[in-house]
């Protein structure tokens, strides 16, 4: 089961799991990984702090519009590659292999796998542009795909073809690529939970010195800076949201407050564990996500039916022409939305491959891709084309706040502007405002739950006490940025999370030459073993 040397075969290392490993104060942790990753992203905080927020900002987001730019075709045939090489593998021979093995078995059921995965993956994003995206591509807000004309039937196909584009398989090829190298070497290979080990077919033992250490680093940093943006957004959104639906002062007081309130949900949910945590609150997230959209699709029942074949048929004509880079007359658009999504799923992907890898031992690589890909796009084909399709048909008929304003006037309140229209609107918001803050719990419980195996060497199990700090640190850095510069200190961490995002694009590539040279082995083997036998 080697590769073309000795050198670089899986099966001739010796490193073992946790050998670099620090233990002291109840802690158990990789020394450089922990002690870099803690002490840049406290060198951050303090060099924000001494910056002007608007400052700050001006200068990251100059360096994210010129990587967006300059880069566009590398993030846009990127995400192809992944599509067509996720496609192409999990329909091949090499589909049939078990991660874990041919006698490993599952330690998840199928339906709470999808929910975590979903949950972890975008759960958080639907609620927040499930109206905001689908409006603003209809009403010009930030450019229109294709150049499709605003306020027009051609326009409203392409608007919500144009969304479930940016969060349909491109986006879960992403993801899914990332998780499946993860836990293919972690389960198949033995190898640690961490980034480092995709890259042992190519750097071979490289990967456990100073090299590996970078990779970790940056991932660990890329998935804090993420989780603590999202956070952020999210305490903004429910903040919105609480003070639309009973009236408080949507201060920043109450967006800390709110944060504080995940960040306690949130290590009250890693203190139980994966089955009482996050597989728990998982399953609760998907059937308060069911129930919520069920009672829209009932409310809009024609406008939901007419939607969703609107969004699939928008989908499906435009999905060539919206993967390209190249001549393209929607370049506004094209940077705006579609190299700045894929930089963000790139950016987003170590994390959930991560927790991903974590809950998909026993699945064959045929199972794992076609779940991760096609059952999440059909979750969010449906989301996207319910949401969008009614906050458009409320603009087209003026109806409600979104019809009177015509489209977007406050993205963070454009979900809670739409159910207004509905006499029980106040009902469907506190549903809206619950869901959010459970996604988010979610979100952060299995985000430290990966940070903390990143900075353990990557160990699968670890000190309790370690996952509560990452959800501390992660909650921090959110609390601190809402505190230094609002909203505006958010979306520059943002970007700077963006800019991250251009290294990993080339990684993940990298990433899958690696997968292949690890799963041709699992085809060597038998024929080596029977080239043995026969010779015996």
């Amino acid at each position: 089961m080697n590769f073309k040397s000795k050198k670089y075969s899986i099966d001739s290392t010796d490193y073992q799991i946790g050998q670099d490993n620090v233990n002291k104060w109840g802690f158990d942790v990789h020394n450089t990984v922990f002690t870099a990753s803690a002490g840049l992203s406290l060198l951050f905080i303090v060099t924000l702090l001494m910056l002007e927020p608007e400052v700050a900002k001006a200068a990251i987001d100059s360096i994210k519009g010129a990587v967006l730019s300059n880069f566009d075709f590398l993030f846009m045939w990127g995400a192809n590659i992944l599509l067509l090489f996720a496609v192409v593998l999990a329909f091949s021979p090499l589909g049939k292999i078990r991660l874990g093995g041919d006698n490993a078995t599952t330690d998840y059921s199928t339906m709470s796998w999808i929910a975590m995965l979903f949950a972890a993956g975008m759960g958080i994003g639907l609620i927040f542009w499930g109206v905001a995206e689908p409006t603003a591509f209809f009403t010009d807000w930030y450019g229109t795909p294709l150049n499709a004309e605003p306020y027009t039937q051609a326009g409203r196909e392409l608007a919500l073809g144009a969304t479930v584009f940016h969060w349909g398989l491109h986006a879960w090829a992403i993801y899914g690529m990332t998780a499946l190298c993860l836990a293919y070497f972690v389960y198949n290979k033995g190898l640690p939970l961490s980034m480092r080990s995709v890259f042992y077919p190519l750097l071979g033992d490289k990967v456990w010195g100073i090299t590996g250490d970078i990779i970790d680093v940056l991932t660990v940093l890329v998935t804090l800076f993420g989780l603590a943006t999202s956070l952020g957004l999210g305490g903004s959104q429910a903040a919105s949201g609480i003070s639309h639906v009973f009236g408080f002062e949507n201060s920043l007081y109450l967006q800390q407050f709110i944060i504080v309130v995940i960040m306690g949900l949130a290590i009250l949910s890693v203190t139980r564990g994966m089955d009482g945590g996050v597989k728990l609150l998982s399953n609760l997230n998907m059937i308060i996500a069911f129930v919520f959209l069920g009672l829209i699709a009932v409310l809009n029942f024609t406008t939901v039916v007419d939607s969703l074949a609107t969004a699939v048929i928008g989908y499906v004509k435009n999905i060539i022409p919206l993967s390209q880079a190249s001549g393209r007359d929607d370049t506004t658009w094209l940077h705006g939305w579609t190299v700045f999504y894929w930089a963000w799923w790139v950016a987003y992907a170590p994390f959930f491959g991560m927790f991903v890898a974590r809950i998909s031992k026993g699945r064959t690589v045929r199972e794992f891709l076609v779940c991760v890909l096609v059952i999440p796009t059909l979750v969010t084909t449906a989301w996207m084309s319910v949401f969008g399709g009614v906050a458009i048909e409320q603009i087209i008929d003026k109806v409600g706040l979104l019809g009177a304003e015509q489209g977007i006037s406050d993205v963070s309140l454009s979900l809670f502007y739409m159910l207004d229209a509905y006499p029980i609107g106040n009902i469907l918001s506190v549903i809206a405002v619950a869901l959010i803050i459970v996604f988010f719990v979610t979100t952060l419980d299995s985000g430290s739950i990966v940070i903390d195996s990143m900075t353990a060497g990557g160990k699968l199990e670890v000190p309790m006490k370690q996952k509560v700090v990452w959800a501390i640190i992660s909650a921090f850095i959110a609390m601190v940025m809402l505190w230094i510069g609002g909203t505006q200190s958010i979306q520059a961490l943002q970007s700077i999370t963006i800019i991250a995002a251009l290294p990993f694009t080339i990684i993940l590539l990298l990433g899958c030459v690696s997968l292949m040279k690890g799963l041709l082995t699992e085809i060597d083997q038998p024929k080596a073993s029977a080239k043995i036998s026969k010779q015996s």
